[in-house]
């Protein structure tokens, strides 16, 4: 019988990274395909994926500056990078101008200007040996800035005490993806990949702790809780906005005395 060596096993670590990354990237089809059929963001922000671009983007680029172990990085961040373009540019179809411009000028100084910049400089002042270290650094820091982003979600919950906004089958992939990259990057001495998979493991088991001691309560905002305090990337159009699509417009006349008369209504701007 062949024994598992280190190597098998990182493979096995990366292949299954690679799918569960794979399930993760495709969570937001129906948002999208529910934006193409209405033609119509609906209050959607283009930020988290701007940032699962760039992230991809600086993987990616870290790949190709490995000596070794890179095919699992660079198969699932070209597809995860060709992904989210098709995202951003379905968005940037259906929203409306002012998200358009915002979406443009975030993807510019962003996406390209900050990445450009991040390239040439390690490129061009940096020695071909330490440029590894210096990109893998870069992906650390901003990977773990991205794992802080449930903090907001956790702190959300606890508030509110529920878990409308923390879907359980997103957590859960998310805590199974930070195990397969924390695993397969320990096995091939990634401290890179391996580290700012700790802190997603460990936000992720926090997540699916709240959702067992808050899923039974009840759903729904709390009434002393405002909807503006909600964290951008999670206020989701709710039943109110999906019924206003463009084939049943209410009055307009109407809304702006409902307006006046209470005195504080308007709309929310996401």
């Amino acid at each position: 019988m062949t024994m598992l060596t280190v190597p098998h096993l990182a493979f096995a670590f990366g292949i299954l990274g690679n799918i569960v990354s794979m399930l993760v990237y495709l969570a937001p089809v129906p948002t999208f395909y529910k934006i193409y059929k209405r033609k119509s963001t609906e209050g959607f922000q283009s930020i988290p994926y701007s940032v699962a671009l760039f992230s991809a983007m600086l993987l990616l680029y870290y790949a190709f500056v490995k000596t070794d172990n890179k095919v699992m990085l660079i198969t699932i961040n070209s597809v995860g990078l060709c992904i989210e373009a098709v995202y951003l540019l379905v968005y940037i179809i259906y929203a409306p101008r002012p998200a358009k411009i915002y979406t443009a000028k975030l993807l510019i100084l962003f996406n390209t200007g900050l990445y450009a910049v991040i390239v040439l400089f390690t490129f061009f002042f940096s020695e071909e040996d330490r440029r590894a270290k210096i990109v893998g650094w870069i992906c650390a820091v901003f990977s773990v800035i991205v794992f802080a982003a449930p903090l907001s979600i956790i702190r959300l919950v606890i508030r509110t005490k529920s878990v409308e906004y923390m879907p359980f089958p997103l957590s859960f992939f998310l805590t199974v993806c930070a195990v397969m990259w924390f695993f397969y990057g320990l096995l091939i001495r990634d401290f890179f990949i391996a580290f700012p998979n700790v802190l997603g493991f460990s936000f992720g088991i926090a997540q699916m702790i709240l959702y067992a001691i808050y899923k039974d309560a009840k759903k729904g905002v709390l009434p002393e809780f405002k909807l503006q305090e909600l964290p951008n990337c999670l206020v989701f159009p709710g039943a109110e906005k999906a019924e206003n699509t463009d084939d049943t417009k209410p009055n307009e006349e109407q809304e702006n005395t409902a307006t006046t008369e209470g005195g504080a209504g308007g709309e929310l701007k996401v």
